[in-house]
């Protein structure tokens, strides 16, 4: 296990990360890419993919949990609804110094379905209010959850509520809420993420209803300005997940003036940045294409963006591929810069 805890995770400003974050995404946010995602914000909240608590309590947990403690500030996210067994996944995860744990009620695929957790515990407000008790016990961070509005023939309005009251009877504090129902039968994980019309405001009245508790708003978030405009609305912060990864450029540099922070830097400086990184990944055995794939995005709408994005995609899981291939794709940029 890596050392990981750092003096900014145990700092004032990971109070107030949640303003904004860069949501949980399976197969996306693994280590490289919230290394990567950390060399634009060093403020913003970064979550792991979610990682189910019997594979935390029986499988490898270096390989599951370790990353590096630039990450920081840091949220674990934890798929799972037998609180026991959620329990042990946290109190094993404890050592790796992360500062939330979270608990997913909010993944609508089916192999979330079938292990009854995820979207589906909308419909068991009672046994996430179990399940957090139980994790709490285990946690010397704070323990989170994020959930969706409801699901399937749900009210939202109805349900919404009752859930967070139910949960937050349980001792739970901070909230994210995807503004989008979840559609269990019909519709695929991706389709759950585009189909289901967004309620912002039904979300905004839950701080409205529960001033006392961090509520934090996911689903559809694009840009900046956006964020703006729902922190002005009230609510504690905004999580963005699609945008934040497919043009990390244009949402996380800059992004830190949320909180008054002028740290922005150029594109080319996290390029840069990015090397020594890549080059201790490849020395270790890593493959390139294990984080490039991640830093396609980052010249987006910019001149020269097109090969950049050719040349990694190319280039990158050919045997051998290493450093060298970054300057090389730069050079497509700087072309045209």
């Amino acid at each position: 296990m890596t050392e990981n805890k750092s003096l900014f995770s145990k700092g004032s400003l990971v109070s107030q990360a949640h303003r904004l974050s860069v949501a949980p995404m399976m197969d996306w946010t693994d280590r490289h890419c919230r290394f990567f995602h950390r060399l634009m914000t060093r403020r913003a909240m970064l979550y792991t993919e979610m990682v189910t608590a019997p594979a935390i309590v029986h499988g490898p947990k270096a390989r599951l949990l370790d990353y590096s403690g630039a990450e920081h500030p840091i949220a674990l996210q934890i798929g799972g609804s037998d609180p026991d067994e959620l329990a042990r996944a946290t109190a094993m995860a404890q050592p790796w110094g992360y500062d939330e744990i979270n608990l997913n009620c909010g993944c609508p695929s089916d192999r979330v379905q079938s292990g009854c957790f995820g979207a589906v515990l909308m419909e068991r407000p009672a046994l996430v209010a179990d399940c957090m008790r139980a994790m709490a016990r285990e946690s010397d961070v704070p323990v989170t959850v994020k959930c969706r509005i409801g699901v399937d023939d749900q009210t939202p309005s109805e349900i919404l509520p009752r859930f967070i009251e139910t949960v937050a009877g349980a001792g739970v504090t901070h909230f994210v809420v995807h503004a989008r129902k979840a559609w269990l039968q019909g519709l695929s994980p991706k389709e759950n993420r585009e189909i289901p019309p967004l309620d912002y405001p039904l979300v905004i009245e839950m701080k409205r209803r529960f001033p006392e508790l961090t509520i934090c708003i996911n689903g559809g978030i694009a840009s900046l300005e956006l964020a703006r405009d729902l922190l002005a609305e009230g609510l504690d912060g905004v999580m963005i997940g699609r945008a934040a990864y497919h043009d990390p450029g244009q949402v996380l540099i800059g992004a830190d003036a949320l909180w008054g922070d002028d740290h922005a830097p150029d594109a080319f400086a996290v390029v840069a940045a990015m090397k020594p990184y890549i080059a201790a990944h490849l020395e270790s055995g890593g493959r390139l294409h294990q984080i490039t794939r991640h830093m396609l995005g980052l010249f987006t709408g910019r001149p020269g963006a097109r090969g950049w994005r050719r040349v990694l995609s190319e280039g990158a899981s050919r045997p051998g591929a290493g450093v060298e291939l970054i300057d090389a794709a730069l050079a497509e940029v700087q072309a045209l810069a």
